[in-house]
């Protein structure tokens, strides 16, 4: 008896800056790939910050711990032929290089916005907090935030819709060998 390997899945990791709309762009992803039967997961930062971490404090050592829990976890699942949406800032490049060199089929899309707009999207309200000197651990403003050097799609969503940048990204996919 032959045992058939499932072919690897694909890692999109989507990063940028706090509020964004990376959770929103890979939610709408997931909804379009979905309809065309392509299943997919989302990990979101925010989610598994929560499992990780109860009462974050966003050290160094606790995004070490993050970040490296969802890059270890999204290669296992594309390893085991699932397809994944990461949705996190990873404000330092190297929690997203490790990734792709861990997986076959990997994509970077940077989600650009002007801090403006981020701002006034904010939904958690850090940067408020970070204003008011209770927040420094805020990427762009309190840690630097390391924008990709060579993502596969930049899409700058100041006034992109979520499913307008879902579309691009499918155009891109459909282009992809592996996505065939």
């Amino acid at each position: 008896m032959t045992t058939v390997l499932p072919q690897p899945g694909f890692v999109i990791w989507f990063t940028g800056l706090p509020a964004s709309g990376k959770s929103s762009s890979a939610q709408a992803l997931r909804t379009l790939l979905a309809k065309r039967g392509i299943a997919t997961l989302v990990l979101d930062s925010d989610e598994m910050r929560a499992m990780l971490v109860p009462d974050p404090s966003y050290t160094t050592a606790e995004q070490e711990r993050v970040y490296g829990a969802m890059a270890h976890l999204a290669a296992w699942l594309a390893h085991q032929g699932h397809n994944i949406l990461i949705a996190a800032t990873a404000n330092e490049r190297r929690y997203r290089d490790a990734l792709r060199h861990k997986v076959p089929h990997f994509m970077e899309v940077y989600v650009v916005c002007d801090m403006d707009t981020c701002r006034e999207r904010d939904p958690k309200g850090i940067y408020a907090l970070a204003d008011a000197g209770e927040a420094s651990h805020v990427p762009g403003l309190g840690v630097p935030y390391e924008p990709p050097l060579a993502p596969e799609l930049t899409i700058d969503t100041t006034n992109t819709f979520a499913d307008d940048a879902a579309y691009k990204i499918f155009l891109y996919l459909r282009r992809q060998p592996f996505f065939n």
